[in-house]
Parts: C-alpha cells; structure tokens; sequence
C-alpha cells in the first residue's frame, strides 16, 4: 500500500541518490576519455515505489495558490508573467513550483502542453536570480554587476537538457525574455548550427545553458565548456532522449555536474531507461503528476479516414485547403518533401519539416507555420516532441505512427492548453490491424469510415476550422546568423577535418 501523499500534491518516495566517485564532476577539461555510463536499472521495488508515488500524486489535494505571486515567486519573475498575460499557473507549475523553489529535486510527469517548461524554468531563474541578490547583499554591487561577478566563462550555472533542436529554442524562447528581466544570460547550444556564436556566447559568460545532449558533449570536448558549477539541472522529455538513445550520454552529462546539485526531471513516461535515471540522479525527489501521458487524448476528436493508396495525395489536398493551421505527419524525409510539393502543385501553401533541413530553414520553416503565412506543415517526427505552434486544430497522420506513443505525441501538437483539437488517420485497408491496436493501446476511441476524393467528411473537414490571419514576420529567438558545417543525417554540424567516435545527436 502506497504512502499518503504529503503537502503540495507531492508523494513521498523511496529512492535515493548514491553519488560515487565515478559521479563526482570531472576535473578534466574534455569529456571524450571519460568512458561513457549507462544509468542503472531500476529495481523492480523501486520501479514500484516510483508507480505508487505518481498514482499518489495524481488523487492528491491540490496547492491552495492561485496566482504565481502566492507561489512565492520574486517579486520581478512575478511582473514579467504578468506582462506576458500569465498570472495564473497551470496545475503542474501549482504543485511543482514550491518544491523546485524550495530547492528539491523534483520530478514530474505531465501531459504535452501542460505547461512543463515553466514548472522547472521558473525555480532555475529564480534560484539564479537569489544567487546574484546575495552578492548584491554581500557587496553592495547592484543586481547585474552581481550576475556578472558571479559568471565564469565557459562555466554555466544552470542547465535544461532536451532532447531536440525544436525543443531546445522552444524553452529559449520561454525563459530569455523572463530571464532578462533579472538580468540573467540564456544561451541556446544545439546541432546544425556553426560553432562559433555558441563559443562566443560560453566565453562571454552564461548563466543558464539550454542543449540538445550531442552538442554540449562536442563543446565540452572543445574545451569551451564545463560543467562543475552546474548548481541546478533540468531534464525535459527524459522518455524521447531514451528513445533517440541519449541516455548514456545525458548520464556523462550528468556526472560531470557536482553531485549534489538540483535535478527537475520531466517524463510522460518513466520507461526505457527513464526509471533507472531517476533511481541514479535524483535524490529523494517531490513526485507531481497532473494528469498520465494518455489523458489530453479526451480534448480531441479522433477519426480514422479507410483510403486507397492512389486517393491519399489527393484526399490530403481537399482536407489541405481548410482555412486553419493543418499539420500532417509523414514516416520519412523524403515522403514530407513528396508530400509538400503535391500539396503545393494542388495550390496548397504548404511547407516540409524535417532533419536534413539545415537549422536555419527549419526555423524560418517553423516561423511561417507559427505566424500563419503557412497553413500547412508536413512533418516526420522530429516535430513530434516539443512542436507548439498556437491553434494547430487538426493533425492528420499521413502515414500510420510506429507505435501507440508516436500517435499520442503526434496528437499532442492538437488540443493543447485547454483547448480543443481533431486527429484524422489515413489508413489503408491491410494496416487497420495495426492501427486498431496502437489506437487501442492509446486508449483511443475512433470514429472509421471509407472515404474517397470528394466525400462529405473530406469536404467537411476541408472546410472547417477558423481562418488563420498571418502575423508580422519576425526572426526566432535563438536563430543563429551562422550555420556553417550544415545538418548531417542525425541533425548534427561537425567540422571536416575532425573524426570521431560517431554518438547520438540532437
């Protein structure tokens, strides 16, 4: 029988961290002979401790506080959302933030577009932030002389880990500007990108550092970063790093920032590896679980249209006509190029998203589907984690998903925030085995019918959705000017004269 959960919607729970000497910060300025270490196994009485203090967590009473104010927030944090319209937190920022404050670890799980970025955002920069106010109080400097006196070169004090480029200039763009307002630097260090504004910007000094896994390892291994100063550490979708096989590095990371420091860690699930993390990194961790990873699927209409292979292209060009934001997803590179251009042949503005677009294009790819002069976007599923764009009300999977989590992460870039949202499948006849199982598995009622070019679901759903009015250009927040050494096949930049030991990448 599990614990009673305690204050603040936490649970309590029984794993420990065990720093070893093997986890103690590494001393030496490159990483590339230290042997890589995979975290351990969770136990299956510590995998169960963890089940029961999530289930816990989830039936418990919730925090009294109503605002970010009464969350104990400093005073300018708690401006800065207000100037950006956010005063109320949502339920996962309600239950985490007094223990991320509080200097706990924490770990989370929560449903995409929960609001997860702010739940371990806002404790770093505010964590940060007292930092610097204690210099001010011990030397009478002001705030940002204080940050800068407290900043190293090379040496951030704060770390998110994602596990991808999109992802990466998502939380950027969240936390810089309220970071600023303390006076605090964020900089953005991710692959497909030149190498020479992210070592500017270490050089200069950074408070907080936000990284795809592949690349901060390429720049620790340059000399130009380290990480013994780290004092507090998030990691956000802990289960698509164990998927894209990170893990091993992300626990090199991890190893070489002091022991003791603050961990967040962020999950919509806690397999493949995730548990074994948990047990190795976090200390006696406040669990706080707002909904399980299947939960925002009630906020969606789900339907699965039966097509003939020779009718998809054009079914998905009627539905491509609405006057609202459409994102389909495809399985391969090549099929969301293919996919992009017979849309557009069709007289549909529609745009490819996918990794062997260089980083610059992706972002002016993803600018023009987020400010409406795109309406549509066809995708593989590097946009599946991360990808928010405001008022996506459809997502159509082109092509079926692998697996049962594919389809909930590609229908989680629909109904987010409260909202509502429509997922249709394409299927042919000899994959609705296949799909009828994943969607089972999802926990996924769908409505099916045969449909055939000019249908009435197919012209209905064409026709629905309100119209997108595009907004001013504007350039990305973390877009870099430099993108030199191009966007290899895992989205990684490597300069050519240098071989190495190939590893995973974001």
């Amino acid at each position: 029988m599990s614990q009673p959960p305690t204050s603040h919607g936490r649970a309590p729970s029984r794993l420990r961290r065990r720093p070893t000497a093997a986890q103690a910060p590494s001393r030496r300025p490159a990483a590339a002979s230290a042997p890589s270490r995979r975290p351990a196994r969770a136990t299956p009485s510590a995998q169960s401790a963890l089940d029961a203090a999530l289930a816990a967590a989830l039936t418990a009473p919730r925090p009294g506080a109503s605002t970010f104010a009464d969350l104990g927030l400093p005073p300018l944090l708690v401006e800065a959302l207000r100037r950006r319209g956010l005063e109320q937190p949502f339920a996962i920022q309600a239950q985490a933030l007094p223990d991320g404050l509080a200097g706990r670890d924490v770990l989370g799980r929560a449903a995409t577009g929960s609001g997860k970025t702010l739940a371990f955002g806002l404790p770093i920069l505010a964590r940060l932030a007292g930092h610097g106010a204690h210099l001010e109080r011990r030397t009478g400097v002001d705030s940002a002389t204080a940050q800068a006196v407290a900043r190293v070169p090379g040496a951030p004090r704060a770390m998110v880990l994602v596990p991808s480029r999109e992802l990466a200039l998502q939380v950027t763009a969240n936390l810089a500007p309220l970071a600023d307002r303390l006076g605090l630097r964020v900089a953005t260090v991710v692959g497909g990108t030149g190498y020479a504004k992210q070592i500017d910007a270490l050089t200069r000094g950074v408070d907080l550092l936000v990284a795809t896994p592949g690349r901060l390892v390429d720049l620790i291994e340059r000399q130009v970063c380290r990480l013994d100063r780290i004092e507090i550490t998030a990691l956000d979708e802990a289960d698509f790093m164990a998927d894209l096989g990170f893990l091993p590095v992300v626990t090199r990371l991890l190893a070489m920032t002091p022991p003791h420091g603050q961990r967040l860690l962020f999950s919509a699930t806690l397999d493949r590896g995730v548990a074994g993390l948990v047990e190795t990194f976090l200390h006696d961790p406040a669990v706080h679980a707002v909904a399980p990873a299947t939960a925002a699927i009630t906020a969606m209409t789900h339907r699965v249209f039966v097509v003939e292979r020779d009718h998809k292209t054009q079914i998905a060009a009627e539905v491509a006509v609405r006057p609202a934001r459409t994102l389909f997803f495809v399985r391969t590179k090549h099929g969301a190029d293919r996919l992009a251009k017979q849309l557009g042949r069709a007289g549909v503005d529609a745009a490819a998203l996918h990794g062997n677009l260089a980083q610059n294009a992706r972002q002016r790819v993803m600018a023009a589907f987020a400010e409406g002069r795109t309406r549509v976007l066809v995708a593989t599923d590097v946009a599946a984690r991360g990808l928010h764009v405001d008022d996506v009300d459809l997502v159509v999977h082109f092509d079926p998903p692998a697996d049962h989590k594919d389809y909930l992460h590609r229908s989680g870039r629909t109904a987010r925030a409260g909202n509502s949202g429509t997922v249709v499948s394409f299927v042919q006849a000899d994959q609705m085995t296949d799909v009828r199982k994943l969607q089972r598995d999802a926990a996924v009622d769908a409505l099916v019918e045969s449909v055939a070019p000019g249908h009435h679901a197919v012209r209905e759903m064409g026709a629905s959705g309100l119209p997108v009015v595009p907004q001013t250009p504007r350039r990305p927040v973390g877009a870099a000017a430099d993108d030199r050494g191009g966007d290899g096949p895992r989205g990684r930049s490597r300069p050519r004269n240098r071989s190495r030991r190939p590893r995973p990448t974001a």
